[in-house]
């Protein structure tokens, strides 16, 4: 299961503030990057667009799987993508990258700057030492005198790095930052040259290879907790780009007859398995309109031979019957892979549309729309109510808006 945040609580108002000591060994040491969710008691991480974590509940809990629905050209899917690796460059997290058409070496130097701006940082650092002057002048008001200048004791995981950063879209990260990040690769072209071919599993040899390099990472370096980290606990971000294309072997968005349409759903289920015990999150982008303009067009021709052999009367039931036989198996293919998924977001470029030239949308470039969000230690469902927005992209940033 995601990981779990433990520890002390803080003190209500009118309790004592002395705590039991609680040995060292027993705390949860901070990871930098993360911070616990006050919703859920999970761990999260900043998926490195902040308007993006305030959609999502807060941020990605430690162990969950974010789908990436691409857009139409997969422009904006991309930079969400290069968002969440340049995150986790900044937070000092190890990285994973899988990709079929670009190098991942090659990805890591396209990505984005982070913005660190002094001003900024001032203001954030002003704002801080007034709330905390007023908080000690609060807590010298309850506590009495003669304990004021004894040493506190700490009852919760002391504070990390910042969370969540912006980015400077213009600007490509320095090489000094990405020297100092511990990342592995993984680039399907090498794999099939290096390896011979495999299948297990009625899996493609693409997905198989690259189940076992992550289980491989995870056990290795400790992040399943089965072989202890040798320098304070860090967590293990995964991304995936373009799984379930052509290029991965899966031939469900190209081929008449699919030779194992299931292929890309068994993927997932084993891939969340090992994301549930292990200090990881993963993010996938998808060309999820790819898989359902070939299905639909599949279907058709299925329907068009099968009534042309048929006499009339069936032919116009199947005509008036077609379109929602042709919707519901579109939604089936998603749905399935939505359901393997923790958190799944699409995004709709306004590029080519009628919205392109909308007066209404003329300060955007396109919508995002939430289709699930996890809802972890609860027994609720998602309920909640924004569900599409709109997305703007200026020269450095790209931001949500959520008002």
């Amino acid at each position: 299961m995601a990981a779990l945040v433990t520890g002390g609580g803080t003190p209500s108002d009118g309790a004592t503030s002395f705590q039991r000591k609680v040995p060292a060994s027993s705390r949860l040491a901070a990871i930098a990057g993360t911070r616990p969710s006050v919703r859920h008691g999970q761990l999260l991480l900043s998926s490195g667009l902040p308007s993006l974590d305030c959609v999502l509940g807060g941020g990605l809990a430690v162990g969950t799987l974010l789908l990436i629905e691409e857009d139409k050209y997969g422009i904006y899917s991309n930079l969400l993508f290069k968002y969440f690796l340049a995150e986790g460059i900044v937070c000092g997290h190890n990285l994973f990258v899988a990709s079929a058409k670009e190098d991942p070496a090659d990805i890591l130097k396209e990505l984005p700057a982070p913005l660190f701006d002094d001003v900024h940082k001032n203001q954030v650092d002003e704002k801080e030492t007034v709330i905390k002057s007023k908080q000690e002048s609060q807590e010298s008001m309850k506590i009495a005198w003669r304990y004021q200048n004894l040493p506190r004791i700490e009852v919760s995981p002391a504070a990390s790095a910042q969370f969540g950063h912006y980015y400077d879209g213009s600007k490509t990260m320095s090489p000094e930052l990405l020297q100092s990040t511990k990342w592995h690769r993984f680039f399907l072209p090498e794999e099939k040259s290096f390896h011979p071919e495999i299948k297990t599993c009625n899996m493609t040899c693409g997905y198989t290879r690259l189940l076992q390099s992550i289980q491989r990472i995870i056990c290795q370096e400790g992040f399943d907790g089965s072989y202890p980290q040798k320098k304070q606990k860090n967590i293990l971000r995964i991304g995936i780009q373009s799984l379930g294309s052509v290029l991965w072997g899966d031939d469900i968005c190209c081929a008449d007859n699919p030779e194992d349409i299931y292929s890309l759903t068994k993927f997932l289920y084993v891939l969340r398995g090992l994301l549930r015990m292990s200090l990881s999150a993963c993010i996938i982008t998808v060309p999820a309109h790819l898989i359902q303009k070939h299905m639909c067009t599949y279907l058709c021709q299925k329907i068009i031979s099968f009534l042309t052999t048929t006499i009339n009367t069936i032919f116009c039931m199947q005509c008036v019957y077609a379109p929602l036989n042709i919707e519901k198996w579109n939604k089936a293919i998603m749905e399935r892979v939505t359901n393997l998924s923790d958190t799944v977001v699409a995004l709709e470029s306004f590029i080519g549309s009628e919205r392109e030239t909308n007066p209404l949308y003329k300060d955007y470039q396109g919508l995002i729309h939430v289709h699930q969000i996890p809802r972890l230690n609860s027994l609720i469902c998602d309920v909640s109510g924004t569900k599409d927005l709109a997305f703007r992209l200026k020269r450095k940033l790209f931001t949500i808006e959520t008002d």
